[in-house]
């Protein structure tokens, strides 16, 4: 018996993932990557292509995002806002099986960097979106999308440039989804559960600074600025922060109790992660503030006790524990260690409720029978803060039925990141029907 046959956005989604993988749009953080220009034309001639009218905005030279909005049933209902993001940490090559700008196929994957990271999604949506508008199928409200630049480096030039400095395009949106939600977790034959992001940690990426007395480096010296530094680094980088249940992240061990038919202890985070194969990392991360050390700078010359040392960590708190989270970093830091803020955003956290969660949750058991949506927390942070600002309520949901054996966790700013072809098939088909529903 032959595959059914493929639908026009199920066939279009995988060239348009590679090809937006070929773009590098690679950020570094201190500007010196070649900007999203390039990516922002290529999703606005698609979108043009079929009789949409996208708008490209530059916050500086070619950090480019891309916006449309297409009209829905009835506009007077509050619009809905798809969001994604054009950028991609660099990649190194020489480190990948198939080179991370090639936007290869290879073991039923397109392989890249940005291939979940997100042009996955970028494809899917402007899939989705081409068909519609070819075929004349209005969604039941207004749909906005926008394609953003720099969300990995906290969304200045991007998401958070449109609504400081554009926020009409906005106007009456209500809700969104954008990245890291909808994949799933295999439980075992007849379930799988996809988690559907409703909270994400809040961010303090901190430059620490201490001053010392300069000197040649064959002295004694008692004030040298990099150790008092490096012991300081040393106490938070080693430091466990106290397990913290969050409302989202006690509703999903609560579901997780269920699927697995047993009771989780929160305490006893050990053996609940043991369970999780290749979401541990993501749940892990969730539990407890972190902060991880990831740059160090001093000196000139071997020779010479430099006079001041720096480095940088990588703050994550929990909702509701900001003033905890810093309160522990000074202690751990002591008086000698300066902490200033590179980078700072809050946490967020939703309710699982409303008719946009029923619509995920039907629109993936209409394709996977066995499919149960949950609730999760992300580690890390999205483009969501900024849509926050202007009463936007957002989720994760990128939907993805993947392999249970595949590390989607490590994927993400790893090497050799991957999405299966027929992931990206099945999130299509998805999309579109979400799209109907919500």
């Amino acid at each position: 018996m032959s595959e059914p046959s493929l639908s026009t956005p199920e066939r279009e989604v995988v060239d348009l993932c590679r090809d937006l993988i070929r773009i590098d749009t690679s950020n570094f953080g201190d500007g010196s990557g070649p900007g999203e220009r390039a990516a922002a034309e290529y999703v606005a001639e698609q979108l043009a292509e079929v009789g949409l009218e996208p708008q490209i905005f530059e916050s500086e030279r070619g950090r480019a995002s891309t916006v449309a909005r297409i009209e829905g049933e009835d506009t007077s209902r509050p619009a809905l806002l798809i969001h994604g993001h054009t950028d991609v940490v660099p990649a190194n090559a020489d480190d990948w099986t198939h080179h991370p700008f090639s936007g290869e196929i290879a073991d039923g994957c397109v392989w890249g960097r940005g291939a979940v990271d997100m042009k996955d999604m970028d494809a899917m949506t402007l899939a989705v979106i081409r068909e519609r508008v070819r075929s004349g199928r209005k969604p039941p409200r207004d749909v906005v999308v926008a394609f953003l630049a720099d969300e990995e480096a906290g969304g200045t030039h991007g998401a958070r440039y449109l609504v400081d400095h554009h926020p009409g395009l906005f106007e009456g949106v209500n809700e969104a989804i954008s990245e890291v939600g909808g994949f799933s977790f295999t439980v075992n034959e007849n379930l799988r559960l996809y988690l559907v992001e409703t909270a994400q940690k809040g961010m303090h990426w901190m430059r620490l600074t201490v001053d010392g007395t300069a000197g040649h480096g064959s002295m004694t010296n008692n004030d040298n600025a990099i150790t008092e530094l490096c012991e300081a680094v040393a106490r938070v980088g080693r430091h466990e922060f106290p397990v913290r249940v969050t409302k989202t992240v006690r509703s999903f061990l609560d579901e997780l109790s269920d699927a697995l038919g047993v009771e989780l202890d929160p305490e006893n985070m050990e053996e609940t992660l043991s369970r999780l194969n290749g979401i541990s990392k993501l749940i892990g991360a969730t539990l407890r503030n972190t902060a991880a050390p990831t740059q160090l700078g001093a000196g000139y010359k071997v020779n010479v006790i430099p006079g001041q040392a720096t480095a940088h960590i990588d703050g994550r708190f929990l909702p509701g524990h900001e003033e905890e989270f810093l309160a522990d970093i000074d202690r751990l830091l002591g008086p000698r260690v300066r902490r200033e803020d590179v980078h700072a955003d809050k946490a967020l956290e939703t309710e699982f409720d409303g008719r946009l969660v029923a619509a995920m949750q039907s629109s993936l058991l209409a394709e996977d029978p066995i499919a149960r949506a949950v609730p999760y927390m992300l580690s890390g942070g999205t483009d969501a803060k900024s849509f926050d600002d202007l009463g936007i309520r957002g989720f994760g949901f990128a939907p993805l039925k993947l392999p249970p054996e595949l590390d989607f966790a490590g994927m993400f700013h790893g090497v050799d990141e991957r999405v299966p072809v027929d992931g990206l098939q099945f999130g299509v088909r998805v999309l579109d029907r979400f799209l109907d529903d919500c």
